[in-house]
């Protein structure tokens, strides 16, 4: 049975002007600017109405870019933290739950946050003249996508390098419309992210634009609607592990129009966003005071992401210093980065599960371990509003439920391929 579903009218913002244009389509950037900004949704409903959980992440389509409803999504799911709040002795511990948690609602069938970008750029994007979409992925993205856009048949590809495509498992069979083409081993985000941006120069192949595109962090800032929602005010702290940042973007983007919104109060969570040792750019950035990222050699970066467990934080280059990105989202909102280990992350992950009942992604963990050592070390006091973003978790409770499959790669490139390569390749893979 088809929703009612009614479009909210926005326009686009650029961050770094203030100039306000309409939405061509599949807008990434202001027009006539040269200074390189964000651009941000201004949607014409100030105060949010949250549809009921049948509608999954679409329950938020008010504040969402998009034209059409997909099927199959399932929303943030939020609720007062019990056992991990009694081992950290805190009183207004909230968790924000996006994976397979069936019980309390969840049921993100890839375990993980980024379902809700790739349900919310999907509900944006207009397939009808052919268009393949071309995502670039250290993992849990691509996965995200896969199911998504073979679901609801939108044409795609994706970039993704070749030792993390353990990440590419699925309950069920992906469709056709669907290719993987990996950069071989040895190679990392950055090297994908780089055969993605080739492919786009082809004639049909569209960026999806990662932190650009509006659609994919109002998507991933449904995580703090629904923490806000459903506590009923704006906490004081988020805490939430990073690679490029965008999740943190879009809290406090979703923030901005709570504030607005006029019911849930007026100040900003303070962002307490976490990366994992040693591989610490954003961290690093932050600490010295930087807008710009420091210097970091790409041997050194590789070794670096190499020894990280949560492999999907190892972004290279991060929208942090453009106008409207993590630099200016931590200046305004308040917070700081943190790190963990990986021992620090493993014995996080287990506490999580003893405490709360399920499992949960490295990230998740990175991100649980930080709020720990936050409270050994005082820095939240034990009856301040915390949201725990938890990104990702559930993952061995659909493995040992459900039959897994993975999706093969179409191609190996090298990591540095050449243009004519790449063409020969991908217009074979899509006729």
């Amino acid at each position: 049975m088809t929703k009612e579903f009614n479009a909210t009218p926005y326009k686009l913002e650029s961050v770094k002007t203030g100039n306000q244009f309409e939405d061509e389509g599949w807008t990434l950037d202001a027009p006539n600017e040269h200074e390189c900004s964000l651009v941000r949704a201004v949607y014409e409903k100030e105060q949010i109405e949250v549809k009921d959980a049948s509608y999954g992440v679409f329950r938020f389509a008010d504040w969402l870019p998009v034209h059409k409803m997909l099927e199959g999504s399932s929303a943030p799911v939020t609720y007062k933290s019990e056992g991990l709040a009694k081992y950290l002795g805190l009183s207004d511990l909230y968790i924000t739950f996006s994976g397979y948690w069936p019980e309390k609602g969840a049921n993100f069938r890839t375990c993980s946050f980024k379902e809700t970008e790739a349900y919310s750029v999907g509900g944006r994007l207009k397939t009808d003249d052919g268009t393949i979409l071309v995502v670039a992925s250290a993992g849990n993205t691509a996965r995200a996508f896969a199911r998504v856009c073979s679901d609801n048949n939108i044409p795609l590809l994706l970039c993704v390098p070749e030792d993390n495509i353990d990440a590419m498992w699925f309950d069920e069979p992906i469709k056709d419309n669907v290719k993987l083409v990996v950069t071989k081993s040895g190679s990392d985000y950055f090297d994908a992210i780089h055969l993605s941006n080739m492919a786009c120069e082809l004639d049909g192949f569209v960026a999806e634009g990662g932190a650009r595109n509006v659609a994919r962090r109002d998507g991933m800032g449904t995580t703090t609607l629904s923490a806000v929602t459903t506590i009923g005010r704006i906490p004081k702290y988020y805490f939430q592990a990073v690679g490029s940042g965008t999740g943190a973007i879009a809290a406090w983007e979703a923030n901005k129009r709570l504030i607005k919104d006029g019911r849930f109060g007026n100040h900003f969570m303070k962002l307490m966003v976490s990366q994992n040792i040693p591989f610490l750019p954003i961290h690093d950035a932050w600490k010295a005071d930087s807008r710009k990222m420091l210097p970091l050699e790409d041997d050194v970066a590789r070794k670096q992401v190499e020894e990280i467990d949560a492999k999907v934080l190892s972004n290279r280059k991060p929208p942090y210093a453009v106008f409207g990105g993590l630099y200016d989202a931590m200046k305004e909102a308040g917070g700081d980065v943190l790190a963990a280990t990986n021992q620090a992350a493993e014995e996080a992950a287990r506490i999580f599960e003893e405490t709360e009942g399920n499992d949960i992604h490295p990230a998740a963990a990175v991100a649980t371990a930080t709020l720990i050592q936050a409270v050994k070390d005082g820095i939240v006091d034990k009856d301040d509003c915390i949201i725990l973003n938890i990104t990702g978790g559930g993952e061995k409770r659909i493995k040992s439920t459900k039959d897994i499959i993975y999706l093969k790669p179409h191609h190996v490139f090298d990591i540095t391929p050449e243009m004519a390569d790449v063409e020969k390749v991908l217009s074979q893979l899509f006729k």
